[in-house]
């Protein structure tokens, strides 16, 4: 069939992989010059004028990415030499915290628990209970419960150490807001059932180089279209066919960002005949009762000379006035031959301008790490990802006959992440038999 993917982000490029390997004909439009939507790199140039690639908002993955590591590797990227793979570790700059052993799980988790610095022995017996409560209840529960609520049994030093950390990182959500089902499902994945799924993979290469640039010379070389740069206002639904332009498509698959799919598809919605018309707009008011969490990450510049943190990425304890829950040393996960001293700070449930954030960051960095930074870059994204919230009902990938849409918000198991958006795209393609 003759397929347009609409966006050239992860999910967008998933669904391109996929149908490629199906033996689809496939044409990528995207807006941007840019691959890898809200995922992709972006340059920072230094004082001495050398540039360096740097991303739109640092990422973790993590060993449970299954489908992450697998198109990787289709597409040619190796993973063990362009990702830092690390055990779970939540410390902070006193060292106290979690560290996992590399052990096989959930021996791994328990462990670590138990050898958790800086915890009293009540406080990591209280997290053992509640894990193996959790875990005789299948890692579920109700759907209205939010994580404040699942975790009000442990102490304030865990909820402030592990689970509001852990919880921030994952669902980009507060705790008293987060939806407890969701945050299971992210823990018995990530944490409790596969071993080395706990694991931290710490990007050494840009975001767009570590999957959607690949992707698109893969692609390109067995006859796909990319079109970087090409807008695309609106569509129109001619029975069999959607037309983009001039051109006709047998299916369309939707990869931008929720806001952007929900324009696209109320312009479209003004040409369509009657069903098709509701369809699109019943579409669109679910993606938008969607409500967006901003996440802020700010790349600031050791003064000279530069003492290594203890470890590439340390837990932050944020308070209104310090509002990074972590940092990374950026020179330890990239292995540079020469030193940049960057940092990035990250500021999920981000709120307020670049300006005071950035000052507000330098602050932290001299009171909690004791060193002198100056910012370079910060990057908000204000639409970074919605807030996972208990019951919420997210689109669902089907839109209308011949229409679908993939995305980290389509209705699905996991919060807004990259695992979520692949996963997404190649359900997207596969449903395209």
């Amino acid at each position: 069939m003759k397929i347009a993917i609409i966006g050239a982000g992860w999910a967008g490029m998933a669904a391109a992989v996929r149908a490629v390997e199906l033996g689809h004909d496939v044409t990528v439009f995207e807006a941007a010059r840019t691959l890898g939507g809200r995922a992709r790199g972006v340059p920072l140039t230094l004082p001495d004028g050398r540039e360096v690639m740097v991303d739109n908002g640092q990422h973790i993955l993590i060993g449970a990415y299954t489908e992450c590591l697998r198109l990787m590797r289709t597409v040619g990227v190796d993973p063990e030499s362009a990702l830092l793979r690390l055990p779970l570790t939540l410390r902070h700059v006193d060292s106290s915290g979690l560290r996992l052993p590399d052990l096989p799980a959930p021996l791994d988790a328990a462990l670590g628990i138990l050898g958790a610095r800086g915890w009293r022995w009540r406080e990591r017996l209280a997290l053992l209970r509640e894990a193996g409560r959790w875990r005789r209840a299948g890692f579920s529960c109700d759907e209205q419960l939010s994580v404040a609520t699942l975790c009000a049994r442990l102490p304030p030093r865990l909820m402030a150490e592990f689970i509001e950390p852990l919880c921030v990182s994952a669902l980009n959500t507060p705790v008293a807001e987060a939806s407890a089902r969701v945050f299971l499902r992210v823990l018995h994945d990530g944490v409790f059932a596969v071993s080395g799924g706990s694991n931290l993979l710490l990007p050494r290469i840009d975001l767009g180089a570590l999957f959607p640039q690949a992707a698109a010379r893969w692609v390109t070389a067995r006859g796909a279209t990319m079109r970087p740069g090409q807008r695309i206002d609106a569509m129109h639904w001619q029975a069999p066919h959607w037309h983009i332009g001039e051109q006709a498509f047998d299916r369309v698959i939707l990869a931008t960002s929720a806001p952007v799919a929900a324009q696209l598809l109320t312009r479209s919605a003004e040409h369509a005949a009657g069903t098709a018309a509701d369809a699109l707009l019943g579409w669109c008011q679910l993606a938008a009762r969607l409500r967006h969490q901003a996440i802020a990450t700010v790349y600031a510049q050791v003064d000279a000379p530069f003492r290594p943190l203890a470890a590439p990425m340390l837990a932050l304890r944020p308070h209104r006035n310090e509002p990074a829950q972590f940092v990374f040393e950026r020179d330890a996960i990239t292995q540079s031959s020469q030193p940049t001293r960057l940092l990035a700070f990250v500021v999920s449930t981000s709120r307020g301008e670049r300006v005071p954030l950035e000052a507000a960051v330098a602050l932290q960095a001299q009171r909690q790490l004791g060193l002198a930074v100056t910012p370079r870059l910060s990057v908000i994204e204000k639409r970074a990802t919605f807030a996972c919230t208990p019951g919420l009902q997210r689109p669902a990938r089907a839109i209308a006959p011949g229409l679908s849409a993939c995305g980290d918000y389509i209705d699905g198991p996991y919060p807004a992440t990259l695992e979520g958006a692949v996963r997404s795209g190649t359900a997207a393609a596969e449903a395209l038999q």
